[in-house]
């Protein structure tokens, strides 16, 4: 072993470290940021270890150049141009991307370099194909459905979707074992080869295509944990210890990740892969819901003002964001809304839901960007006892995670999940654009209640006119003695 091959290991080494000082870090909202960052420079060691090692050829350096330079220009502009909203889909595309990566270079050595391949390298370019390319058309599936692009056809919701897939693993598991029997020297098995590409992209489509809106933030964790396991494969393929450790975290973190998810859901994995959607009803399971408006009888609506009385007077109060918050980029003008509040004597507080904006985390990291600190947010195990003692409550675009029939109505598709218990707060007041359903297409209870009033419109607008009302009443006077 040469100088460089040692320096190039230590290199590895170092990345790895890094790596899993940055996977942790990213556990907390306050070390998010360098944590990211960290992990970011793991990465680029780890390709500058890889290079050292192998030592390409001119040829091969150019192509590395031009890989990176598009690669690194597209990642630059999706960080700058995609909105916090859109945050899942981006995700979902950048596991595809993840996916497909560990699938070309399988891909690459099974057609290229099949000679030198032990059993054990073959039966890992087996599943990093098979898990590559699953996750790869999967992801754009859930993709295309959370941006509304693509419906829920209705045979998928028959008996016909699991013929239909149970044939497509056969059909890669035949590929897989004839890829991982033939004799390195009879060179690249190709045949075998390119069925199991198609049969497991189609089987990545065939298995998301019938998951509804409701479902799909489940699906998209889960498919994380999928380009992980595909990489730590790659790892394998490829001799590259980074990737094995990489792709291993990964695919645990998802695999807990979607089991909170289930979890807060009150969904298990397996009916949300094969038992139907849960939302599918609502259209392609586009972001942000939808569904029928009637169905209420006793809703009673208020304007900005009288919300604003109501709290001027409050002395606990307690904002539920949900999706509306951020489709309506409202997070500032909340934040300014707590500041007025707080120099009034309010205690103010934010109540998140384990599955709040449709990610775990989505609305820690949209309020984080409003300067709202992170004690004043809440998980719902801490919250859900406080709710009583609470003046006010704000709902701010959330519908199914505060849906009381989750609690009292067996019928409900929501019944068993949990849900944040605003309706045993004293009064609540919900900003909506409209009463349409969330995404599990079912009427809310907690709108018909009597201690409930509906303010309708844009939660940005909604919100402004709240912090207009509240200074007119005096209340702006506060904020300036107090700063």
């Amino acid at each position: 072993m040469s100088a460089l091959d040692v320096f190039g290991y230590g290199i590895d080494l170092l990345a790895v470290l890094l790596l899993a000082l940055g996977l942790k870090g990213l556990s907390k909202v306050r070390s998010a940021r360098s944590a990211n960052g960290l992990a970011a420079l793991a990465m680029g060691l780890a390709v500058v270890g890889l290079l050292i090692q192998v030592q390409p050829s001119p040829t091969a350096w150019l192509w590395i150049a031009v890989g990176t330079a598009a690669g690194g220009l597209l990642g630059l502009l999706t960080a700058q141009r995609v909105p916090m909203t859109a945050m899942p889909e981006t995700v979902a595309l950048f596991n595809g991307c993840g996916g497909m990566a560990s699938l070309l270079v399988a891909l690459a050595v099974a057609l290229f370099d099949p000679s030198d391949t032990t059993l054990v390298e073959r039966i890992s370019i087996v599943i990093s194909v098979f898990v590559g390319a699953i996750t790869f058309s999967g992801s754009i599936v859930a993709m295309g459905k959370l941006q509304g692009w693509i419906g829920t056809p209705g045979w998928t919701q028959s008996s016909v979707r699991h013929a239909v897939n149970i044939t497509l693993a056969l059909a890669s598991l035949v590929g897989g074992v004839f890829m991982a029997a033939v004799a390195p020297e009879a060179g690249p098995a190709v045949g075998p080869l390119w069925l199991l590409v198609v049969a497991s992209t189609l089987l990545g489509i065939g298995v998301t295509l019938p998951i509804g809106g409701a479902d799909m933030p489940v699906v998209i964790s889960l498919l994380n944990s999928y380009s992980g396991v595909a990489a730590a494969a790659a790892g394998f393929v490829v001799g590259s210890q980074l990737l094995i450790v990489a792709g291993a975290m990964v695919g645990a973190a998802g695999l807990i990740l979607t089991q909170v998810m289930c979890t807060a859901m009150n969904r298990s994995l397996v009916s949300v892969l094969f038992g139907g959607a849960l939302g599918a009803a609502s259209g392609g399971g586009h972001v942000g819901g939808g569904g029928d408006e009637a169905g209420y009888s006793r809703i009673v609506s208020c304007s900005a003002e009288e919300c604003a009385m109501a709290l001027e007077t409050a002395e606990r109060v307690v904002f539920v964001p949900g999706y509306g918050l951020a489709v309506a980029q409202a997070q500032h003008a909340l934040r300014e809304l707590a500041k007025l509040l707080e120099a009034n004597g309010s205690e103010v507080s934010y109540a998140i839901h384990p599955v709040a904006g449709r990610m775990p985390g989505h609305m820690n990291v949209l309020l984080a960007e409003a300067d709202v600190p992170y004690e004043q947010l809440l998980e719902m195990d801490t919250i859900n006892p406080e709710f009583p003692r609470t003046d006010v409550v704000i709902v701010l675009g959330a519908n199914d995670v505060v849906n009381p029939d989750a609690k009292t109505d067996p019928s409900s598709p929501l019944y068993g999940m949990p849900v944040l218990e605003v309706d045993q707060a004293r009064q609540v007041f919900v900003v909506k654009r409209s009463l349409g359903a969330g995404y599990a297409g079912i009427a809310n209870a907690l709108f018909e209640l009597p201690q409930t009033a509906m303010v309708f419109g844009d939660a940005k607008a909604v919100l402004q006119q709240l912090c207009t009302e509240l200074r007119s009443q005096g209340v702006g006077s506060k904020v300036a003695v107090a700063a």
